[in-house]
């Protein structure tokens, strides 16, 4: 019986990419979405993945959306925690919504879908969970202290979950992504991208696919020994 993956976010860029990776793989996937149902009623014309609609950041929707899909699809095998927003500014510029909002749905999230999921991981025997991290939560990034909190504390998460299901057959993994050529990305001044690109040792912006490969391993058999760790994909732009 083929696993069964949910991608948050899953429904472009980095995630649709995902979940077309896993796909091939013969993983039955479902897309999560939180916002534009026109993108994900295109997305599942084009790929034939089922496509649910949830804030990731509300927790009891959580709960209710991955119950659905058990119930419908099957139990969930893996979750590839890719949803995220930013809402960039200085500190003196940030209101506390715009702290709030980037925490709840790109910390958060990772911590409601594990909630939803993870114990039955572990009550199965196995169980992969991917989140997408970030550089900018590795290395900082001037006016995004929210998104940086929030990518770093993805990496802190990752490592403390792996722990609680190393012995039970479950691994917890995360990505950090590079600048990759995405509609977040696209949305960057592009006097400022071009600078952005000038330090990349690779001299250009990473594919969605790129990522995409790296969470098809760690979501696969043959990573079972791979657990609590990190995979920068960036291009050689920070060597942490």
């Amino acid at each position: 019986m083929a696993r069964i993956a949910i991608v948050t976010g899953g429904t472009r860029g980095i995630g649709a990419a995902v979940c077309l990776a896993l796909k091939d793989m013969g993983i039955t996937v479902v897309a999560n979405y939180g916002g534009d149902a026109a993108k994900a009623a295109a997305f599942n014309a084009q790929t034939g993945i089922a496509t649910y609609k949830w804030d990731v950041g509300d927790h009891a929707a959580c709960i209710e959306g991955c119950a659905r899909i058990a119930a419908e699809v099957g139990p969930v095998d893996i979750v590839v925690n890719n949803a995220g927003i930013t809402r960039d500014g200085t500190l003196a510029r940030m209101s506390y919504d715009d702290w709030n909002d980037v925490m709840r749905i790109n910390l958060g999230g990772c911590f409601n879908m594990a909630k939803a999921c993870f114990p039955g991981m572990v009550e199965r025997g196995w169980g992969r969970i991917v989140n997408i991290g970030s550089i900018n939560g590795q290395a900082g990034q001037y006016g995004q202290v929210n998104y940086a909190a929030a990518k770093s504390g993805i990496h802190g998460f990752t490592k403390a979950l792996a722990q609680e299901g190393a012995k039970k057959g479950v691994t917890v993994n995360a990505i950090a992504p590079g600048y990759i050529d995405t509609d977040m990305v696209a949305a960057v001044p592009p006097l400022v991208l071009e600078k952005i690109v000038a330090k990349i040792p690779v001299g250009r912006l990473g594919d969605a696919s790129e990522i995409a490969r790296g969470v098809a391993f760690l979501c696969s058999d043959e990573a079972g020994f791979v657990t609590g760790s990190t995979l920068s994909i960036n291009g050689g732009q920070h060597m942490y």
